[in-house]
């Protein structure tokens, strides 16, 4: 089968919501259709989304405990070749997004679920809804192999393949100008919200005022629309109220606009260390640690599953979570010593083509006609 006779059905969120599924899938789909695949969208949209700005055709919107967007949406998929499914718990209505089991148990169509979070502790709930999942699913795609344990390990795989891809990430021209220069800047960026773990970095940043020069810290991203509508901007609030107490005022900047992709790339590109300090043990993937590689700059991340695997060969720092000290002395080993500092940035940029989007989307293509052919066997029989 030609890949020009797929056609992919991807249910997912999509721009303008301001969400890292939407992101990913925006960039998996574009990625598609340069491989000449045909992609359609059925999009979830939650009570004030605006109208859709996603490249693609939107076929029908799901809408939470809406049963007629449930029959609407799982009609549209069925109308394509597979239906890729973005799962998060956080994406879909009902306890734990159970909604989305109303969905995939109407499709006919192949299924390829991509899984975002594999919780290793989960409660009997979330571990049900995700087991009804892999059970709905024909191959479900994780994208580290740390992922793919904990799903083996904690829930009912069954007869569903499973396939490790990894998440991709933009390839741009990468600055390898020297990284220490006059004042090394630090930087985390994406939307904002408890769990980011930043006061870790605002403390960490008051043992490094004897440096010269200071290093700079930005916090680039708008508050977690979701976080803003229950919570407001409670914990921007405490980290500007964190960076006074600390006395770094002088070396902790928040950048609240909203980058487009080129602005935030350039940005990435001007730095010599990004942050990842995130307070959960349990993050399977980030996009933001896949960016950072992308653009070849030193990262020091907290010890998650997928900061482990990704900076294994030298990329970067993993430092223990909520351990300002730890932080601040992998800051003060990076930005002091050039030839660490380089030697990291030339193994991110040594492993950044394998997690180019279009090397990725090949990926999907192949497990896509790897699923149909097996789908076609399977009926001639």
């Amino acid at each position: 089968m030609k890949s020009l006779d797929v056609k992919w059905g991807i249910l997912s969120s999509s721009p303008p919501t301001a969400c890292g599924i939407a992101t990913f899938t925006t960039a998996l789909g574009k990625a598609l259709v340069r491989r000449g695949e045909n992609v359609s969208l059925v999009r979830i949209l939650e009570g004030g989304d605006l109208p859709a700005t996603t490249p693609f055709a939107v076929a029908s919107e799901l809408r939470a405990g809406d049963s007629a967007s449930i029959e609407r949406s799982s009609w549209a998929l069925n109308r394509c070749d597979v239906a890729l499914i973005q799962h998060e718990f956080g994406l879909y209505g009902g306890a734990d997004g159970d909604e989305v089991v109303a969905v995939m148990a109407r499709l006919k169509v192949p299924v390829m679920s991509i899984l975002h979070t594999i919780l290793p502790d989960p409660t009997e709930h979330q571990r049900t809804v995700l087991n009804r999942v892999l059970e709905l699913s024909t191959c479900v795609v994780v994208m580290t192999s740390a992922a793919e344990a904990t799903l083996r390990r904690r829930y009912h795989v069954g007869d569903t393949w499973v396939r490790v891809i990894p998440h991709g990430a933009a390839l741009g021209q990468v600055n390898r100008s020297p990284l220490v220069g006059e004042s090394p800047v630090l930087l985390t960026w994406g939307l904002i919200g408890p769990g980011k773990g930043i006061e870790w970095v605002i403390d960490a940043m008051s043992y490094l005022r004897d440096l010269t020069p200071r290093p700079r810290y930005i916090v680039a991203g708008r508050t977690h629309p979701k976080v803003l509508a229950y919570e407001g901007d409670v914990y921007r609030q405490q980290l500007e109220c964190r960076v006074q107490e600390n006395g770094v005022g002088d070396m902790v900047f928040f950048d609240n606009n909203y980058r487009k992709l080129a602005s935030l790339n350039e940005l990435i590109a001007s730095v010599a260390v990004v942050i990842l300090p995130y307070d959960s043990p349990d993050q399977a993937t980030s996009g933001v640690l896949v960016d950072a590689i992308a653009a070849g700059r030193p990262v020091i991340a907290t010890s998650f599953p997928h900061s482990l695997e990704m900076l294994s060969s030298g990329a970067g720092i993993v430092v223990e979570h909520r351990n300002p000290r730890a932080i601040s002395t992998a800051i003060r080993k990076i930005i002091t010593h050039t030839e660490l500092a380089e030697s990291m940035a030339a193994e991110a940029r040594r492993i950044a083509p394998s997690l180019s989007w279009d090397g990725v989307a090949l990926q999907y293509v192949d497990l896509a006609r790897e699923i149909l052919a097996t789908a076609t066997l399977r009926v001639s029989a």
